[in-house]
């Protein structure tokens, strides 16, 4: 297994990253090795502070770096030697089975849906975030930043995506999936969640199990999956974060809120590819990193990318 990171990609690039990758290392089997994409002058004085031989990393060499101000669509094209531009070079090749980066969210998407192309039937694909729900597990929430605004037949999908994800990644045996909705009731919505109800009630693809309220979020006791649009997931991930920061400045100390932390996933996966690509937080330090890189061994382990064409196809 070879996992692809981004050495540039992140505020604290390339410092945090390698760091993170040094120790993501000490965790994986002698079959999983990490590649890093970045600018070698960079990396290797970062190996040796660390005590860590640069012939421990493979490393791809590339001179530019796609900026967190830098158009996306643009800066993939006419930055092709970027770290993030080569990683999606190799993993369209098969030359790496998954690309990670805590660098342009945006180009990453650009990569994601012009390098190694949107699954066959997906119509959109959707990018995935953990809500706990105890000390222990968590739900999984879709989408939450690539569509802003989805139609019901998107939503549909979203269940089958997240019940795929918690089914071979979470290892869930028959994930419950739910709408989010400012009511349980069938009737209650908008025309958008109103007309998803109609299409997801008649599933066959997943275990759909109804209408959740906000307040249910935090609970498992319904549902293991909960799909909603990009805009309504985004606004609930950053409430979430708040939420965290708010009772770190206020010290508030308890293993449960720990687990809001996005330090302890690393990364959120881009569902409906053909190859696994994990998007990290901009700010991750080498934890966040270490655990990015988890993830990412994760996904590729599952063989997750080939039960959605399975699914779709």
């Amino acid at each position: 297994m070879k996992i692809g990171v981004d050495a540039m990609g992140g505020d604290f690039a390339p410092d945090a990253v390698v760091s993170g990758a040094i120790l993501a290392q000490k965790s994986l089997s002698p079959d999983q090795q990490i590649i890093l994409f970045g600018d070698k002058d960079k990396i290797i004085p970062i190996l040796k502070r660390e005590g860590v031989s640069e012939d421990s990393f493979e490393i791809v060499h590339c001179s530019e770096v796609i900026g967190m101000g830098d158009h996306p669509a643009k800066a993939f094209n006419q930055k092709p030697d970027s770290s993030i531009s080569v990683g999606f070079k190799h993993l369209a090749m098969g030359k790496i089975d998954g690309f990670a980066s805590a660098g342009s969210t945006g180009a990453m998407l650009v990569g994601a849906m012009y390098s190694v192309k949107q699954v066959n039937g997906i119509i959109r694909p959707a990018i995935a975030t953990y809500i706990p729900v105890s000390e222990t597990e968590f739900n999984l929430l879709l989408d939450v930043g690539i569509n802003p605004d989805c139609k019901p037949d998107v939503l549909h999908q979203y269940g089958i995506l997240g019940s795929l994800y918690a089914k071979f990644v979470l290892n869930i045996a028959n994930p419950r999936v739910a709408l989010l909705n400012i009511g349980e009731e069938e009737e209650k919505g908008n025309l958008v969640t109103k007309s998803a109800f109609e299409l997801m009630k008649d599933a066959t693809e997943f275990n759909f199990v109804g209408n959740v309220e906000g307040n249910q979020l935090f609970s498992n006791d319904k549902t293991d999956v909960v799909v909603c649009d990009g805009f309504v997931g985004n606004v609930v991930l950053k409430e979430a974060e708040a939420i965290y920061h708010i009772l770190k400045k206020r010290k508030i100390q308890d293993p449960f809120f720990e687990r809001f932390n996005f330090e302890n996933y690393g990364g959120t996966p881009v569902l409906g590819v053909n190859a696994p690509v994990i998007i990290g937080h901009g700010v991750s330090n080498a934890k966040a990193i270490m655990n990015m890189i988890f993830q990412t061994r994760e996904v590729i382990g599952s063989n997750l990318c080939q039960k959605i064409k399975e699914a779709f196809n």
